[in-house]
């Protein structure tokens, strides 16, 4: 099928403006992978380092170079449910690999933090940076040099953006991210989120509370709604870093285990030291980004990745841009009804059909460019494929189902949810915004309420608690960017901000921090660039300005005469108390040095 002429013309245009970056970038992995194996350059005395903690098999086959050395960085601990399965995956790697002849070591660890359990917490603040230092972890770890490919072991928000960040720094290398899957279903999302709600109305305590979050988040694996770490699944896959069919098997079952020995095998036989060499920063280029945002839009993913892709694109030489990515949700349909735009869960999503048929039904009418390179070693096509086992335990694949099983969650292109996709950029005085409309209904696609200004979340709340809040209301919460604090996820507002919308008012939120990848029903602009901190408009706003936020014609207006509001001095905030405590005085520099949300917010230089 042809390509959409859309798809094409976006396409073109980031290989255009990315032609000297991109080239500058391939020339340089590509000098990296023409050095060969890299322990042949290791001294006796560093390669002893390298290997005096393995078996004697394993220092005889890494003593020369004939013999491939898989990587692992692994984001494993315990606390997290979804990274407590990746305990056992390197001695399932490690067995993989000698089964061909192999070595494989853990190269590293990174840290991996929980936005569910930050939210609304100090340590929020520390959220999205972690995705930089995640980067920079796992770069230490294959700074040693030992290794022909890795794997990558990480589920969830900012892991997988940044451990995708150091794979293409290391683009010469082959390179497998390995999921460990969601949790099986608990209580329904619909019935968490009335929970939630009658807590902020004061109806229930905080007993009823945790006993409904304890049955929705109950067991190893990735929470089961469609934000930022299931999304993250959905990226990696349509990008062609998974492996056909891996994304959504739950964990603990032996599909999964099969499918991880199978990616082991994988990396291995892509090294450079096979027939089939291909490279992660060869994987990753401007048609497989443009698949990830057509992913993006026709499931209504996260948020977050309209600043994490453009990260991830840039590491690679590949320049996105938010007008990029709003031109492609102008022509991309939504395919997917998975909560928070939705009451199923993956779970379901998987039941349905999956990524197998969603990419199949974009493929079939050219919203998808099938002609990038995957580690599976096929085209996009080898991607329309469902996993199983055959009887002996080994991963078989076959074609995807040609009906959903379940249209009200994953739809065919005949009977999409809606003609454009769940992400929209917003423009106008006061910036540039994000807003995701997948979850929001229709007549509330276009809102005009008054401002009410706030400092921070604990500020909105304390005027919703005093039943200040009683009427339409755009609450504008500032100050909660990256240079100011660090751009926390304003999550816990959500309930506050429904019942408000429930009782009739026209609500929405306006912030220059980040809603969440569960962003909801409540129409919401974040992201909001220039930031407050940086001298943006949105330090102009007072109390009482009307603001215009219009979802279908991407527009974010303060309804003030231009002179009158440029005129107005800029609001300042004492932001010290954010400055300390559970460690944020040691991501200084971080606040100093990060860029813009539309530049990707992170502290790399470009």
């Amino acid at each position: 099928m042809a390509l959409q002429d859309r798809i094409g013309e976006v396409t073109e245009r980031i290989v255009k403006r990315s032609h000297d970056s991109r080239s500058i970038y391939l020339d340089r992995i590509g000098q990296a992978a023409d050095k060969g194996p890299q322990r042949s350059r290791l001294s006796c005395g560093n390669l002893a380092h390298g290997f005096a903690a393995c078996g004697v098999s394993d220092k005889q086959a890494l003593s020369g170079d004939v013999v491939p050395n898989l990587g692992i960085i692994t984001s494993y601990n315990d606390m997290l449910s979804a990274h407590q399965p990746y305990e056992t995956y390197p001695s399932l790697i490690r067995e993989a690999a000698h089964e061909v002849g192999a070595v494989a070591q853990v190269a590293g660890g990174v840290p991996a933090m929980c936005d569910g359990v930050t939210q609304g917490q100090d340590g929020m603040e520390l959220s999205l940076f972690s995705r930089d230092v995640i980067a920079m972890a796992a770069a230490v770890g294959l700074s040693h040099q030992m290794f022909d490919a890795a794997v990558f072991l990480g589920i969830c928000d900012k892991i997988v953006p940044g451990l995708a960040i150091a794979a293409l720094s290391f683009g010469h290398l082959p390179a497998v991210f390995i999921p460990a899957g969601p949790m099986t279903t608990g209580i329904s999302n619909d019935d968490k989120a009335k929970v939630r709600q009658l807590y902020a109305e004061g109806k229930v305590g905080r007993d009823a509370l945790l006993e409904s979050e304890s049955k929705a988040y109950h067991s190893p694996g990735t929470c089961t709604f469609y934000g930022t770490a299931n999304s993250n699944q959905m990226l990696m896959e349509i990008m062609g870093l998974h492996m056909p069919g891996a994304s959504f098997i739950n964990p603990g079952t032996p599909l999964r285990d099969a499918l991880t020995r199978e990616a082991t095998k994988r990396a291995l036989a892509i090294s450079a030291l096979g027939n089939e060499f291909t490279p992660a920063g060869e994987i990753i280029d401007e048609k497989a980004i443009v698949n990830g945002v057509v992913g993006l839009h026709a499931t209504g993913g996260s948020t977050n990745h309209t600043m994490h892709l453009v990260a991830i694109a840039a590491t690679a030489g590949i320049k996105l841009t938010w007008d990029d990515i709003s031109d492609l949700s102008d022509v991309v349909p939504l395919l997917a009804r998975v909560y928070p735009n939705g009451k199923a869960d993956v779970n379901h999503f998987q039941a349905a059909g999956g990524l197998a048929f969603l990419i199949r039904e974009l493929l079939s009418d050219g919203y998808l460019h099938q002609d990038v390179k995957t580690v599976y070693g096929t085209d996009l096509s080898g991607y329309t494929v469902e996993a199983g086992l055959d009887e002996d335990g080994n991963v078989v694949r076959q074609d995807a189902p040609q009906v959903s099983g379940d249209e009200t969650v994953l739809a065919p292109l005949a009977k999409a949810f809606q003609p454009t996709g769940g992400l929209k950029m917003l423009t106008g005085n006061m910036g540039k915004a994000v807003i995701k409309v997948s979850a929001v209904a229709k007549d509330r696609h276009i809102i005009e309420a008054p401002a009410r200004v706030f400092h921070s979340q604990d500020g909105f709340l304390a005027a919703f608690n005093n039943k200040e809040l009683k009427g339409d209301v755009a609450a504008v919460v500032r100050f909660q960017g990256p240079k100011a604090i660090g751009m926390p996820e304003l999550h816990k507002l959500t309930p506050c901000l429904g019942i408000l919308q429930d009782k009739g008012y026209k609500v929405a939120l306006i912030t220059d921090g980040r809603m969440s990848g569960a962003s909801g029903k409540v129409p919401a602009a974040i992201h909001v660039t220039p930031e407050a901190a940086s001298g943006g408009p949105i330090a102009r706003i007072q109390d009482g300005d009307m603001i215009r936020i219009n979802a279908e014609t991407g527009e974010l207006q303060v309804l003030v005469d231009d002179a009158e509001f440029n005129a107005r001095p800029l609001a300042a905030s004492d932001l010290s108390e954010h400055q300390f405590g559970v460690g944020r005085d040691l991501f200084a520099a971080f606040r100093a040095n990060v860029g813009a949300a539309d530049d990707g917010a992170h502290v790399f230089s470009a």
